[in-house]
């Protein structure tokens, strides 16, 4: 099992000092990688948008392909991984309305077309030249020039809609769900994915699963308990997230450097011997 931790950009700011600092702090913790987010436009944060989920100007983003790059310069062997890639920019499906009006692109058929495009950018890792012909694409013998030397790059998808495990299951990587806690409703969608897998023809075993656990909440023992679980359940890739917040994540107290750093030294102390 490996264990992540989050960049908080939005708290401990966004120059190279502090971030060159976090993250080599992070990976002489031990920790395997580190993930940051990727939004491009946001709405305004004094703005009612009527009850939607807005991503807003209030908290800064790095690009991550810029960002990924700085800080493998100043690291030796952390791992990067974005928490999302806006497929209409980047890869990712994404939940921020604003980013698609200002991209010009459809919000509301998003989900057929990263499937489709997932397909494609498959098929140019894959091959040198290739021949595409889909709903929203159309290539006549086109390529790339450099292509992974596998032949792929790993893709990921996050979510719990129908859709989401089914395009997994399909094409997937591996499966990033954070609507479950530790307890029997994971354990259920985590058999229906592998279900699904061996139904396309796949082996559940090549399909990643990360989950993200929260510093902000409980004690050590809570952490190894919780830890336990995830690993027993399957799970390859744990996110210690000091800033996310959803009905069973809760953010850290703090938001300065010490204090993410002090939660993610915390956090891997508690668990280090149960990866």
């Amino acid at each position: 099992m490996q264990l992540g931790a989050s960049l908080p950009v939005g708290d401990i700011g966004t120059g190279p000092t502090v971030l060159r600092d976090y993250a080599q702090a992070a990976e002489g913790l031990g920790y395997d990688y580190l993930v940051a987010p990727d939004h491009v436009l946001g709405g305004d944060p004094d703005k009612d948008y009527g009850g939607r989920r807005m991503g807003t100007t209030a908290t800064a983003y790095h690009d991550p392909f810029v960002l990924f790059a700085f800080l493998a310069g100043v690291t030796r062997k952390v791992g990067f991984a974005a928490g999302v890639l806006i497929l209409a920019q980047r890869i990712g499906v994404g939940w921020n309305e604003i980013e698609f009006q200002g991209l010009g692109a459809d919000f509301h058929t998003r989900g057929k077309r990263s499937e489709e495009q997932v397909r494609f950018m498959q098929a140019l890792w894959a091959e040198p030249h290739v021949k595409f012909s889909g709903e929203f694409h159309q290539l006549d013998d086109g390529g790339i020039n450099p292509r992974p030397k596998s032949g792929k790059v790993p893709i990921w998808f996050g979510g719990h809609a129908e859709a989401t495990f089914r395009r997994t299951a399909k094409y997937g990587d591996g499966f990033m769900p954070l609507a479950y806690p530790a307890g029997d409703d994971a354990l259920k969608a985590f058999d229906k994915l592998r279900t699904m897998i061996r139904a396309a023809g796949r082996d559940p075993a090549s399909v990643g699963l990360e989950v993200w656990a929260s510093p902000g909440i409980g004690k050590e023992e809570d952490w190894r308990r919780e830890i336990s679980f995830w690993k027993k359940a399957g799970v390859t890739h744990v996110n210690a997230h000091t800033s996310y917040v959803s009905a069973h994540h809760k953010r850290i107290a703090g938001k300065s450097y010490a204090d993410h750093l002090g939660a993610i030294t915390r956090y891997r102390a508690a668990v280090a011997d149960l990866l």
